[in-house]
């Protein structure tokens, strides 16, 4: 019979080793990038599949709502997997791999900030997305997990959780933006109506 409470002791664990593995200085340095967007008036776009999907559209109600009500100013964040519509259009009229790749064509401009998200980090419209991104003179960032994938080869920056447990992974990317979000947020002024 399974022992429950010694596997989730376990799982707790080894996320626990997994977050204290995560290089601070990697994760300032898309704290950096965050902060370059949001001086210069920039737009920050996210993308991620199945339930990297639901970690960047999360992140997106932080980003947005949270700096807007803290500095005055909101940092312009868009989530290109919150349309489901647009996404099965893409996908329907030209192929999957063209999903964010066409999104990006139409949002990024050069100085923005493409952030994509890929426990495998080997997705093929993740990368395309980011070829795109690359190509229009977009600053790309990747959160990967395994080995870090084509991600890791392909966008400029990339933090890796070196784990091959998706879910573990998941939990990982999350607490890197929300880690990110918490320290861009202290150094961003406050607004004198906040």
């Amino acid at each position: 019979m399974i022992d429950t409470q010694s596997l989730i002791a376990s799982y707790f664990t080894d996320l626990a080793d997994l977050l204290s593995s995560v290089p601070a200085a990697e994760v300032e340095t898309l704290v950096d990038r965050l902060q370059k967007a949001w001086d210069n008036d920039r737009h920050v776009i996210l993308m991620g599949n199945g339930g990297s999907s639901s970690t960047v559209s999360h992140i997106v109600a932080d980003l947005q709502k949270n700096v807007y009500l803290h500095a005055g100013r909101a940092l312009k964040t868009i989530c290109l997997t919150d349309s489901a519509p647009l996404i099965t259009a893409w996908g329907n009229d030209t192929r999957y791999d063209n999903v964010f790749a066409g999104q990006i064509d139409c949002w990024a401009k050069p100085g923005d900030l493409v952030i994509a998200v890929s426990g495998s980090g080997n997705s093929p419209n993740i990368i395309e997305g980011i070829k795109a991104a690359n190509r229009l003179g977009a600053t790309t960032f990747g959160l990967a997990g395994f080995k870090g994938g084509k991600l890791k080869e392909t966008a400029q920056e990339c933090i890796v959780v070196y784990c091959d447990n998706m879910q573990k992974i998941e939990d990982v990317h999350m607490s890197i933006l929300h880690a990110a979000f918490l320290a861009l947020m202290e150094r961003l002024p406050q607004a004198a109506s906040a």
